[in-house]
């Protein structure tokens, strides 16, 4: 297969080169003189080829090896080849030279250099297969092909998020889902609990009545079926409220700043805990004689019991969250101008609560759904008609028909533009309102509204042959040789919602009836007001609101989101027939969601770091400098996206730092491979150890090719602090190592790789 055209570049030094890269902006690629580019760029692994290629090699004084009072100092383009035998090297840091020369043969240690070495690309096929074959995390894709499929040379000590996986990419709220479930499979509530409250507040109530829209992207599908995702949320979200007084407590540190928030919906209350939690003096003002908005007021008791609601809101108070009830903004007193002057900042959050209506003749004699629901909310018992026709297919209209059924309506029959596949409502509620024995007329839209002797007898619907036009428009389209007279006696009408904007004074940029805000920061056209929810996007589920919350909440306090995607454990993924998940469940406790924890992959790379330096410069301690920074070896590799490094694009290896050892210190590097022909570790192991007498002090064990990033053996270093290396310390010491894998389907030999090599360097 031929290369792609590309400029190459030979740069004359460093600050040549880190200007061409800069100037490209992710564009260009640097080469150290190895072929692994060349192969990278032949077999077009990424989407992109770079444009431009600058050649290192051409740059002069930076293939040296230099011994200074402290230790020695290692050009970044030092060949591999001269490292392994350079006298200086092989007599005081033996385990480098020998680290070199286990790169696979001459004409490999040759070319290949110290940095280059470093610096390589994932050694996993699966991401060195073209996109259109495997298009996977580490290329930015949606799933690690080696975890849920070959994978006998891959991690075995877990995975690491180099992106997000699908299940959280797709969550309007972005919860890191396979971090909590690792917590929750380990029966840790607490850590589960502080993670998902990082971008939800409200889970008890996301739980009972979310979209999970994460399930539908669920990886684990591929084998059974989903995790449920949302069942195990619900459960942690109630451990949250049981133990309110740990989780949802006061801040800390008071603030004097305050802010005013307009709508106690769930965007209201969730940026409220936020800033609330930053310390903030909050006030929330709702129109409502109590604060949940839709939840409160628009959600069906039986999907949303209204104790779940109110303890949320409970614990809310209990933080010191200040709540004003029946209160409308803009009236006098309370006008958005007045809110501005008391308070530092304001949050509008007012949602969508007008309901569109029709404009056809006598559609004064229609209910709007909206109304109809409230009314429940209330605690009143609207009346409902022995035939009842709902106009809609949203959730809403869903909404209302099952409520009207359960009311004691005889007949229920909701009509909408939509066909049944496109539908607007969630499908499950749809299965819901089938089973309630609502009848569902799809592509039909209302013509006529029929009355008998001035009562209400019906509406006549025509074909709706399509909703959208060519450009997405809504613009419904009708055949008016297909309709049909529908029997009501009362018509609910459920086709969207509107806002009230008059509070806004005109203060604020709208359009089309929305309030315009900038979509980076949350903020409207008034200085210091911002706006988020129904209100900016239009009607969306509980999750999208809560998002719009925290991200204004984060973006007026200035918060910095917290990330948990460390080296996690990627599990083995048991497809069994008899398995039953929480969906088929009632959930009783804590050894349920466990076991639905459990059926998690926890998806991410599993791909390793195949550079066999970097353990030997880990071990020794290296510092590595670079055109920007110096680092610490152990703080030098990483994993991300196409990277194995925190280098920027535009940052280069300058020379590399080794402390001198002590005349005491014992070090060495093992390395086990299928033929000594191929460079790839299957497990390398580098050690460096200083003797006591007989103990052992300050042990650095590091390994390789068991994990995405070069491991360190934190728990045997700490084990083998003091002891002597005789057979018994061997044998624990190897035990202790491999405590925390989790093999997968095919590599579970590498664990007792690991334990060998270990056995080995010990005696």
């Amino acid at each position: 297969m031929t290369l792609r055209n590309f400029k190459h570049i030979s740069a004359s030094s460093l600050k040549e080169a880190t200007a061409i890269l800069s100037r490209a902006n992710g564009k260009a690629v640097a080469i150290a003189g190895g072929t692994d580019l060349l192969g990278v760029l032949k077999d077009r692994i990424h989407d992109q080829a770079p444009g431009t290629l600058v050649d290192l090699k051409t740059i002069p004084r930076l293939n040296y090896v230099k011994a200074t009072k402290k230790g020695i100092r290692i050009g970044a383009l030092t060949t591999l080849a001269d490292i392994c035998n350079n006298e200086i090297i092989k007599d005081q840091y033996a385990l480098l030279a020998q680290a070199a020369r286990s790169v696979a043969s001459p004409q490999l240690r040759n070319m290949g250099t110290l940095g280059g070495n470093i610096c390589q690309e994932p050694r996993c096929w699966y991401y060195r297969a073209p996109d259109d074959l495997f298009h996977c995390l580490r290329k930015g894709g949606t799933k690690c092909a080696a975890l849920l499929g070959e994978n006998r040379y891959h991690s075995i000590f877990g995975s690491v998020r180099v992106a997000q996986p699908s299940c959280s990419e797709t969550c309007p709220g972005n919860i890191e889902i396979p971090a909590y479930m690792d917590h929750v499979r380990k029966g840790e509530m607490d850590k589960a609990a502080l993670i998902i409250l990082e971008s939800n507040p409200i889970p008890a109530i996301t739980g009972r009545v979310c979209p999970h829209l994460c399930e539908s992207q669920c990886n684990r599908s591929e084998f059974d079926e989903a995790v449920a995702i949302r069942n195990v949320e619900q459960v942690v979200g109630d451990y949250i409220l049981d133990n309110a007084d740990k989780f949802l407590t006061s801040p800390k540190k008071q603030l004097k700043k305050s802010v005013a928030i307009v709508g106690a919906g769930p965007a209201g209350i969730s940026a409220a805990y936020y800033l609330r939690k930053a310390g903030y003096q909050v006030t929330v003002y709702e129109k409502m004689p109590e604060a949940g908005g839709m939840l409160t007021y628009g959600i069906p008791a039986d999907r949303l019991a209204k104790d779940v609601v109110q303890r949320q809101l409970n614990a809310f108070k209990a933080m010191g969250i200040e709540f004003k009830f029946s209160v409308t903004v803009g009236q006098e007193g309370v006008t958005l101008t007045d809110l501005r002057k008391n308070f530092k900042y304001v949050f509008l959050a007012s949602g969508a609560w007008g309901e569109r209506t029709l404009s056809m003749e006598k559609a004064e004699l229609l209910t709007p759904g909206i109304d109809f629901l409230a009314s429940i909310g209330l605690g009143e018992k609207p009346s409902v008609g022995k035939k009842v026709l709902v106009v809609g297919g949203g959730n809403v209209a869903v909404d209302v028909a099952v409520t009207a059924s359960r009311l004691g309506a005889e007949q229920v029959t909701m009509v909408c533009l939509e066909s049944r596949d496109t539908m607007p409502a969630f499908e499950e509620e749809i299965a819901e309102a089938l089973n309630e024995g609502v009848t569902i007329l799809p592509s039909f839209g209302p013509k006529e509204i029929m009355e008998k002797n001035g009562t209400l007898s019906g509406m006549e619907v025509v074909s709706c042959t399509s909703v959208f036009d060519e450009v997405g428009r809504f613009n419904p389209e009708f055949d008016e040789s297909v309709k049909q007279v529908i029997e009501a006696d009362q018509i609910i009408l459920a086709i969207g919602q509107s806002t009230d904007l008059s509070y806004t004074e005109d203060k604020v940029k709208t359009s089309q009836g929305w309030i315009v805000i900038n979509e980076e920061t949350q903020a409207t056209s008034m200085k210091g007001v911002y706006a988020g929810g129904d209100i900016v996007s239009g009607p969306a589920s509980i999750i999208h609101a809560v998002a719009a919350g925290r991200k204004t909440a984060f973006s007026m306090a200035r918060i910095t989101p917290e990330s948990h995607m460390p080296l996690g454990q990627s599990l083995e993924v048991h497809s069994d027939s008899h398995q039953k998940s929480l969906r088929t469940l009632n959930i009783k406790g804590f050894e349920e969601i466990q076991s639905e924890a459990a059926r998690c992959v926890n998806c991410g790379c599993i791909a390793v770091n195949a550079s066999d330096m970097a353990p030997a410069l880990m071990a020794l301690g290296a510092k590595i400098k670079t055109t920007k920074r110096t680092l610490g070896a152990d703080d030098f590799f990483s994993a991300d996206i196409m990277k194995c490094t925190v280098l920027d694009h535009d940052e280069l290896v300058e020379e590399i730092e080794i402390p001198a050892s002590l005349k005491t210190n014992k070090q060495g590097y093992e390395k086990f491979r299928i033929r000594n022909s191929i460079d790839f570790p299957i497990v390398n192991m580098a050690y460096s150890f200083n003797l006591e007498g007989q103990a052992i002090k300050d042990a650095n064990i590091i390994l390789g090719a068991v994990a995405p990033i070069p491991l360190r053996a934190q728990a045997v270093e700490a084990f083998l602090e003091g002891k002597q290396a005789n057979d018994e310390t061997i044998m624990a010491a190897a035990d202790v190592a491999v405590a925390a894998v989790k093999p997968l389907t095919r590599n579970s030999f590498k664990v007792q790789v690991v334990k060998a090599l270990l056995r080995r360097i010990l005696v």
